[in-house]
């Protein structure tokens, strides 16, 4: 019996609206539609043509997996057109200086990249990544929170331990450690901290009544990553490669217990915000010729920041949101 002849078999009897409502049948979808396919395990790298090793080609995969995999994947792409991204991709308007004509010139002029990031990416396993991302000058602009700044200090003078979500704050801090999340900080590590950075604040003071230093969060921040010279810091290496790192809210962590200690014991240090609002809108109003991109982990401070420096040119090129919020969240 053939395959209609068996399906009209089971048709009879079958209430008219119940069939009308299962057996919809489909339109050809469009052409050009992506089929749903998981990456293949069993491939080798000789497999595949274009030389690209299994890595490479698992996070490509995620592109068809479906899905947040999807999402991954349209991220990843947009990344890389972040990266791959030249001058020299673009037709000279004929309105621009002469030297942005020079061949050399326009096939050196990358995206200007802006990444930023909320402190618990620091508190956890990721400082690592985003450590190789300024110390290779993967990226042009930072902006944090408090937290991704002094937890990265932090970690240079002390370990940060794997906990668990459901311990006990109470207990903890009878014992002096502090929880974040599923992680443990010894409270010694903020009181090591708080030794290392008053003296740096003292100093900061002197050369501001002596030379008249206006001290603003970056300029802050590029100090301490001077000061750590430790290679495993985030900052060390912003201030190494001179990767201007922003923080508006510069007070809402232990810093700012340290800023408010330090006015009682050695008043006076202004720390101003206006001078690096200016300076960060200015990196992205002054970009061009070069394109801009936003890569954003996390949301609040740092995701606000990076967008309102970027509007102040009509908008980044490239723009990628990792986070946890919903669309009806409102942020």
């Amino acid at each position: 019996m053939e395959a209609s002849e068996a399906r009209k078999g089971m048709e009879e009897g079958v209430p008219g609206l119940a069939q009308e409502a299962v057996l919809v049948k489909s339109v050809s979808m469009p052409e050009g539609s992506k089929t749903v396919l998981g990456y293949d395990f069993e491939s080798t790298d000789d497999d595949d043509d274009t030389g690209k090793d299994h890595a490479t080609r698992v996070l490509e995969s995620m592109l068809y997996t479906g899905f947040q995999a999807t999402s991954f994947g349209q991220a990843a792409e947009e990344i890389n057109r972040m990266i791959s991204w030249r001058l020299s991709d673009e037709e000279p308007t004929g309105e621009e200086p002469a030297d942005h004509l020079d061949p050399k010139f326009r096939a050196g002029c990358r995206c200007k990249v802006f990444l930023g990031y909320t402190s618990n990416l620091i508190s956890s396993g990721v400082r690592e990544s985003i450590k190789f991302l300024v110390k290779n000058k993967m990226v042009d602009v930072v902006v944090t929170t408090a937290g991704g700044i002094e937890e990265d200090l932090i970690k240079c003078l002390g370990k940060t331990y794997l906990g668990d979500f459901a311990l006990k704050g109470a207990e903890l801090r009878s014992k002096g450690l502090n929880r974040i999340g599923n992680l443990l900080v010894p409270n010694d590590n903020y009181c090591h901290f708080e030794d290392w950075i008053m003296p740096i604040f003292d100093a900061m003071l002197e050369e501001q009544k002596r030379e008249g230093k206006l001290w603003t969060p970056s300029s802050v921040i590029d100090r301490l990553g001077k000061e750590i010279a430790d290679e495993d810091s985030v900052c060390y290496w912003c201030h190494k490669n001179k990767i201007p790192m922003f923080c508006p809210a510069l007070t809402d962590g232990s810093i700012g217990d340290m800023l408010y200690f330090h006015s009682y014991k050695n008043p006076g240090l202004v720390v101003d915000l206006v001078q690096d609002i200016r300076e960060i809108n200015t990196h992205a109003v002054k970009a061009s010729p070069r394109k801009t991109g936003m890569i954003i982990l996390g949301g609040g401070v740092c995701k606000h920041h990076v967008c309102n420096a970027n509007l102040m040119r009509n908008g980044a090129d490239y723009a990628v949101y990792v986070n946890t919020a919903q669309e009806f969240d409102g942020s």
